[in-house]
């Protein structure tokens, strides 16, 4: 059974930069997930979720992005627009950026089959602990999003192995 690493990342005092981690908290809670889908509050990331990173089969960050886009705006980047939308430039204001923790698992040849960013373009960026009205309007719709996708990596291919 594959393992499912959902992250949710960013700092919840600040406004929409906490969006990634309040995104994660809306999908824990839309069902019961199975044992193998494990959710991390990821804050502003560190070197210490490489190995989680690296044990996972199929991966969903969930964060604040810049998208260039209208506040609330909602994009996934999955595979290889996820390497590229990394690649683009410095996207995350965290300590550790996601293209570090990426590269560290593909030094360790671990780097997830599946992967997805999902992106919320935030508004405002000041003190606060929830999120502009935007970008709170937005956290459901990431969090289908990231459900599809895991239904996606999980659901649908251990369906075809049983019909095998």
């Amino acid at each position: 059974m594959s393992h499912t690493l959902v992250l949710g990342v960013g700092n919840t005092l600040l406004t929409d930069e906490g969006a990634g981690v309040h995104a994660m908290r809306h999908l824990e809670v839309m069902r019961h997930w199975p044992d193998n889908v494990e959710f991390i509050d990821a804050g502003t990331l560190s070197f210490t979720l490489a190995d989680s990173i690296a044990s996972a089969d199929n991966l969903v960050i969930l964060d604040a992005a810049k998208l260039d886009a209208p506040a609330g705006q909602v994009r996934a980047f999955t595979g290889d627009a996820f390497d590229e939308f990394l690649k683009s430039g410095k996207r995350s204001v965290h300590e550790v950026g996601f293209a570090d923790l990426m590269d560290i698992a593909r030094l360790q040849d671990c780097l997830p089959d599946n992967r997805a960013l999902i992106g919320i373009q935030p508004g405002e960026l000041g003190w606060g602990d929830a999120p502009g009205p935007d970008v709170a309007a937005a956290l459901p719709v990431a969090a289908r999003l990231a459900a599809e996708l895991i239904d996606a990596w999980t659901i649908l291919p251990a369906r075809e192995a049983v019909k095998q």
